[in-house]
């Protein structure tokens, strides 16, 4: 895999996307996160777990037990990740409104990744707002990925125009 000539240079704290493994890497943070759907807040922790793959930014995982009772409800379909294993789909409720199909969980992740049990990522761009520190995310762009942009990253990014074979 080559890296685009456009990388974006990485300043003082910040890190490139460029730097992360492939395979991809499991790293937990205590970052405070929150979810907002609905205007309502449906998920608070400070126990999320991020996966970092090249080009990408890092897809946040929170634990199932942070979310508000019935936030989570069961969701037709699946995929599936050479990485981390079968994914389910969840549908996201809070205030009156459902995010249908944003979330997935891996119930049975596969060998190394078995942090990512019992927890749940989600496409921020359905919710209201995905909070990291207090500040608002930016979702990966494209549509199919679910990294979350925090203001310490650097790209590009995987999922812009032109970037299919990353």
């Amino acid at each position: 895999m080559s890296t685009p000539r456009l990388r974006e240079p990485a300043g003082p704290g910040q890190e490139s996307v460029w730097d992360y493994p492939r395979p991809p890497l499991v790293r937990p943070t205590s970052r405070p996160v929150e979810v907002v759907l609905g205007g309502e807040v449906v998920c608070r922790t400070t126990s999320a777990v991020q996966v970092l793959e090249t080009s990408h930014p890092p897809t946040w995982y929170l634990p199932r037990a942070d979310f508000v009772p019935g936030a989570l409800e069961p969701a037709s379909g699946g995929s599936f990740c050479e990485w981390k294993g079968a994914a389910r789909y969840l549908d996201v409720r809070g205030g009156g409104r459902t995010a249908a199909k944003a979330a997935w969980y891996y119930p049975e992740p596969t060998p190394g990744f078995d942090q990512l049990r019992d927890h749940v990522a989600l496409y921020a761009g359905p919710m209201d707002a995905c909070l990291v520190e207090g500040v608002p995310v930016v979702p990966q762009p494209g549509g199919f990925y679910g990294g979350w942009i925090t203001p310490e990253l650097t790209g590009p990014f995987k999922g812009i125009p032109g970037s299919l074979g990353w």
